[in-house]
């Protein structure tokens, strides 16, 4: 299969490299040429093309923190503090799902994803297994993070269970991967973590987890173990081979020092972090420190929606509040966090810039509508006043899966829906009974 985009702006994301006008050509599932202006086609076939009509061609979104099937409680437990809200609402419900309901909430997810321009999520939920075969079947690209946590009585089971899951889904299809995680430092015993630690170094894979979320969390770990998150699993060996940590809104200069010499990304939700009164994450603080940041949604729970360009405004705004500076951060580092910073925390690094040979991610952005309009900076327009209006087309691995506000491969999203919608009213007779 190729395919021929052209009529296009093209922004690679490739460092110190401009907006141009130009086309991108497609083979199967990978870039074939990326060219300046517009290409000679008189001896080329392909099997379609598509006028781009002078709109954006760019690297997908990659969303490096979610908990995609947790669309069942959009706007169900809101206005609570984040230990009141998981342990008397999210908990709950989580107990009563069905493994058959991750994979119609999985769906829904995707749903709003490829709807907003996001080509990759890193998911951290249960039923691998179910997120896994929804990507698939829905030809969506994933990244599945381990989740597990436990007491010293299930220290052994939890580990057991990362050690089946990296085995079954490491790697595992073209369009899903795996990476070791685990919940957090407060729900898992330290025993777990040294677990963790050695299956890391014995993989010498990275790890990942949420981190440092709230001011409570810290506190709670120093009263413990005399030290903060970062410092405590740095100490125990579970950075050895890189990792990042979701959230990570109260850290120290130790942490930061930490953070750089070991690799380890901060994934920032901005979003979620203010519904829940969590705080402000100091990302300019990590940019000075030289520590990479990716950006994550979180879950539908706490957002409550899946959209980037709500992400990558506030990212860059808040800063500017909290660090009494205008110019705290850039547009086009937030929009780098977006798209290729995420690849490479993942390990995607076929997906992070549109250039030969990479995986054809791609998104088509609408630059004639109001709000992109006039074109005095592209990337600014972009963080600061994009909408998830404004994407036309989703590709993923040369795909197209999203275009003109309709979903294409078959994709029923009425189906979906109606499914998603008995999944809550059944947990919510059942926690009303109980």
């Amino acid at each position: 299969m190729r395919t021929r985009l052209y009529h296009a702006r093209v922004l690679t994301m490739e460092e110190n490299r401009e907006c141009f006008d130009g086309e991108v050509w497609i083979s199967d599932d990978r870039i074939e040429k990326v060219i300046i202006g517009e290409a000679s086609t008189e001896a080329e076939q392909f099997d379609q093309q598509i006028d781009c009509m002078g709109n954006l061609l760019m690297p997908g979104f990659k969303n490096c923190h979610a908990h995609g099937p947790m669309t069942f409680l959009r706007s169900f437990a809101d206005d609570l503090p984040l230990h009141e809200w998981l342990n008397t609402m999210i908990f709950p419900a989580e107990a009563r799902l069905r493994p058959e309901d991750i994979y119609t909430l999985m769906q829904l997810a995707i749903l709003e994803y490829l709807r907003g321009g996001i080509t990759t999520s890193f998911e951290m939920y249960f039923h691998p297994e179910m997120i896994a075969k929804a990507c698939i079947d829905m030809k969506y690209r994933v990244v599945i993070s381990g989740t597990v946590f436990g007491d010293k009585d299930n220290a052994n089971v939890a580990i057991e269970t990362l050690k089946k899951d990296y085995k079954n889904f490491y790697q595992c299809h073209s369009l899903v991967d795996y990476r070791l995680g685990f919940h957090s430092e407060y729900s898992c015993c330290k025993n777990l973590l040294e677990k963790i630690a050695m299956l890391s170094q014995e993989l010498r894979a990275p790890v990942y987890m949420h981190n440092s979320e709230t001011e409570h969390e810290v506190n709670e770990c120093i009263a413990r173990h005399g030290m903060t998150p970062i410092q405590l699993m740095n100490k125990i060996g579970l950075f050895e081979y890189g990792g990042a940590g979701h959230h990570l809104l109260y850290t120290d200069d130790k942490d930061c020092e930490i953070m750089k010499q070991k690799g380890i990304y901060v994934v920032t939700n901005p979003s979620s972090n203010l519904k829940l009164a969590s705080g402000i994450a100091p990302i300019k603080k990590y940019l000075d420190y030289g520590v990479k940041v990716a950006l994550g949604t979180d879950g539908p729970a706490s957002n409550n929606s899946l959209n980037f360009f709500k992400e990558m405004y506030l990212a860059a705004t808040l800063q500017k509040v909290k660090y009494q500076n205008a110019a705290a951060i850039k547009p086009i580092d937030v929009l780098r966090m977006a798209t290729c910073n995420g690849a490479h925390l993942l390990g995607l690094k076929q997906c992070d810039i549109l250039a030969e040979g990479k995986q054809a991610d791609i998104i088509l952005i609408d630059l004639l509508k109001p709000n992109m309009q006039p074109m005095n900076h592209l990337v600014n327009n972009l963080v600061y006043s994009g909408s998830i209006d404004n994407v036309i087309m989703t590709m993923i691995a040369g795909n197209i899966l999203y275009v003109n506000g309709r979903f294409c491969d078959g994709i029923e999203p009425l189906e979906i829906y109606e499914k998603a919608n008995c999944i809550i009213r059944r947990i919510e007779c059942e926690l009303t009974s109980s």
